[in-house]
């Protein structure tokens, strides 16, 4: 199992369900150390004190806050941990919520929350049950690392978990990101609908969806070492620029869905793209406005 993150509990009511969290995920990403080119020794970061002029010792090491640059207020990490807070000691839920409501944005780094010893059994499964009954998630307050954050309870297969969640203060506006004012016609949406339908997937256990970046370094990695070329980048098939005719990009990017789909899978469903609508017909509105503006003849 991996190593416990922290131990507390979920508050639910007045139910307690002892708990101890674990990361749900793993980093498999190659790390690269920062290195002296010219005898490739390590580098590294030394902790300095500004006053003294001198590297200082872990030991030595605290939090402060700078109330001014002559004023530093020292917090110690037991007057954190003993803040009065109902979360400091616990996942407080407070309130339930349909998972569609959630906003993705808004969801960070998973954990997950295992019942601490047999006491602990029955409030957990009831949690799990409940919440997997009902399709809700569940939304609590927590303290961590010297700050009070947002969470959100969901069930996957026998466990729950825990995501991190940013405040609603935290999510920055888009508006002022937004593109200018376009009209699409009817044919590039559903060019666009065409291939969205010819990309879908029902999940992303399969071959392709894989960390190509991570094996590409490593074939680096192993080149180097056997003091032969790495591989070659791939040519650009076409250069990135402006796309003039939507249609034709939506319509090729359709043929190659279905290509790459029969490739890997042998059988694939495969969408056509719509016919192209006749041109709708538009009244002749400056006739119709030139008859309206006539004025009467005058007996």
């Amino acid at each position: 199992m991996p190593r416990s993150i922290w131990s507390g509990a979920i508050s639910f009511g007045l139910v307690t369900v002892p708990i101890h969290v674990v990361s749900a995920t793993e980093d498999h990403s190659i790390r690269l150390h920062r290195v002296h080119l010219h005898d490739m020794a390590r580098v590294r970061t030394r902790k300095v004190c500004e006053l003294e002029d001198r590297e200082v010792a872990t030991s030595e090491i605290g939090k402060g806050y700078e109330l001014s640059k002559t004023q530093v207020i020292p917090i110690s990490d037991e007057e954190l941990r003993d803040l009065p807070l109902p979360t400091a000691k616990a996942i407080e839920i407070v309130a339930f919520m349909p998972w569609e409501s959630i906003d993705p944005i808004r969801i960070g780094d998973g954990y997950y929350l295992a019942p601490d010893g047999q006491v602990a059994a029955k409030p957990y499964k009831l949690l799990r049950q409940a919440l997997g009954r009902s399709s809700r998630v569940a939304v609590a307050r927590y303290a961590w690392s010297g700050r009070e954050r947002l969470g959100l309870l969901r069930v996957r297969g026998e466990a729950i978990v825990l995501h991190a969640m940013r405040w609603p203060d935290e999510i920055r506006d888009p508006s002022s990101l937004l593109p200018p004012p376009v009209e699409l016609t009817d044919d590039e949406i559903d060019g666009a609908l065409a291939l969205m339908d010819t990309m879908t997937r029902d999940d992303l256990d399969t071959p392709e969806f894989r960390d190509t970046y991570t094996e590409a370094v490593a074939e680096l990695i192993d080149a180097k070492r056997e003091h032969r070329e790495p591989p070659a980048a791939p040519e650009l098939t076409a250069e990135p620029g402006q796309i003039v005719d939507l249609m034709a990009a939506l319509t090729e990017s359709v043929s190659k869905a279905k290509q790459t789909r029969s490739e890997g899978a042998g059988h694939a469903d495969v969408h056509e793209m719509p016919k192209k609508r006749a041109a709708k017909k538009q009244p002749a509105k400056k006739a119709v406005a030139k008859k309206a503006a006539r004025k009467p003849k005058s007996a």
